[in-house]
């Protein structure tokens, strides 16, 4: 990996960042806030958040096993994709390296940064080389995207070749986990200390099953977090997402059993489909969601719309030719889906 230094573009290294009122405050208990300019009344909604989330950091130190100092946490995992490309990518000069396909934001975020965005298409059973990936860069590529378990092909990506593209990247590999708790393989989380150019993003949208509240979380070394705390805005996590995420913190085992039944939904659907006259590949899958090329992915999509069931149509993505992406729902929900393509003459 090259110096932090030297991957950081010079102005963001150089910026100091916006000091609010929240952040200058700290140590004793204090009752009377006459610092923030706010609304004496209509507690606690009056209050600007903890800009820098300590409690909620705090609990996630002991789920996550890292620091707290590792931990950054936006508006959502779109917030980090961003914030990556503007603390990193010299617009108009810098470039980054992705997978294909794989998740949109990564290009829009390139393309609103002026960044140029490099593809590098997945194999027929949706696997990518580090040598490939190596290939495509050069020495103004700032940073490579992966995604595993991948959106929308559903599978993980092989270790081993994420380990060599950590090892033989000098730049940062951004590894989004989003739906990295209905697999079977671990996180990158527990090797986080051993490779220095990775940041690991994950959501509490998934699993966590709060999609509504807007919260994603990066992972990286404490000198990385340090970078785009300093460029966020000030009070980027409001008030209320931060009380919703530690209740959903105080309800660990029953985000572990929703993880398990989604699990064996995801198995029993799957079968499922194969018996479908309409369905021609059901591809392996790793998230709550899956892969599944069909006769015709424009007419069933429209099909289920007319019935109130949407699903997401992938037809136009690369190596996704007619096919539908199904995301698990209750078992309720399924049976909806399953009995109407069982009813489809196409």
């Amino acid at each position: 990996m090259k110096p932090l230094k030297e991957l950081t573009r010079t102005n963001i290294w150089a910026l100091k960042p916006y000091s609010s009122a929240r952040d200058e405050y700290s140590g004793v208990a204090a009752s009377v806030f006459l610092d923030a300019n706010e609304n004496p009344y209509n507690l606690p909604y009056n209050r600007y958040p903890d800009p820098v989330q300590r409690e909620l950091k705090a609990k996630l130190t002991k789920v996550k096993k890292v620091s707290a100092e590792q931990i950054f946490l936006g508006n959502g995992s779109d917030e980090a994709i961003d914030l990556v490309y503007r603390a990193f990518c010299e617009p108009g000069k810098d470039n980054v390296v992705a997978i294909d396909p794989t998740y949109g934001m990564y290009q829009v975020c390139a393309d609103v940064n002026d960044v140029e965005y490099r593809k590098v298409c997945l194999d027929d059973s949706f696997q990518f080389s580090a040598d490939s990936l190596l290939a495509a860069a050069d020495e103004h590529t700032k940073l490579i995207f992966l995604c595993s378990p991948n959106n929308p092909t559903g599978n993980d990506l092989l270790r081993s070749e994420i380990v060599k593209l950590l090892v033989n990247f000098e730049g940062l590999v951004i590894l989004d986990e989003a739906y990295n708790d209905f697999s079977e393989l671990p996180s990158f989380l527990e090797e986080l200390d051993q490779y220095p150019n990775l940041i690991v993003f994950q959501t509490f949208s998934k699993a966590w099953g709060c999609a509504a509240i807007r919260l994603g979380m990066a992972f990286a070394s404490a000198e990385i977090i340090a970078i785009l705390s300093k460029i966020k805005y000030p009070y980027n996590v409001n008030q209320l997402t931060q009380e919703q995420a530690l209740l959903m913190l105080q309800k660990y085992d029953e985000i572990e059993h929703w993880v398990d039944t989604l699990k064996k939904e995801r198995a029993r659907l799957m079968q499922s489909f194969e018996s479908l006259s309409c369905v021609r590949h059901i591809f392996q899958s790793d998230a709550n969601f899956f892969l599944a090329r069909v006769s015709d992915a424009n007419r069933i999509y429209n099909y289920l719309v007319e019935r109130g069931i949407i699903v997401r149509n992938r037809s136009s993505i690369s190596l996704c030719g007619s096919c539908l992406r199904v995301t698990v729902g209750t078992p309720e929900e399924n049976e909806t889906l399953l009995e109407a393509l069982k009813t489809y003459a196409g």
